[in-house]
């Protein structure tokens, strides 16, 4: 399993987060995103700005950043990373307060 990225968004939690962002930080999750669709999954890996992070005591969860004050929480199945949500907190995306 190393192909293409493919991207699901469809979670409700995620996309009330991502529609809550200002339009400029929109802009630059979206732009990551795009980034991300046109990524093969050894590229995600060794991405360095995305800084792609399991979290810890929570098994096939990760965190990676879209944006200098984003991070998602996301799962890979197969080829799809879905989208679990997204923090403007970064500290948020690992369960801290």
């Amino acid at each position: 399993m190393s192909g293409q990225v493919l991207l699901d968004l469809n979670l409700p939690e995620f996309q009330d987060d991502l529609l809550a962002l200002d339009g400029n930080e929109v802009r630059l999750v979206l732009k990551t995103l795009r980034k991300l669709r046109g990524m093969d999954w050894p590229t995600v890996y060794r991405d360095h700005g995305l800084k792609w992070e399991e979290i810890k005591g929570a098994p096939g969860r990760y965190t990676l950043r879209l944006s200098r004050s984003c991070r998602a929480v996301a799962r890979r199945e197969g080829d799809y990373l879905r989208f679990i949500a997204l923090h403007s907190d970064h500290d948020g995306a690992y369960g801290k307060k």
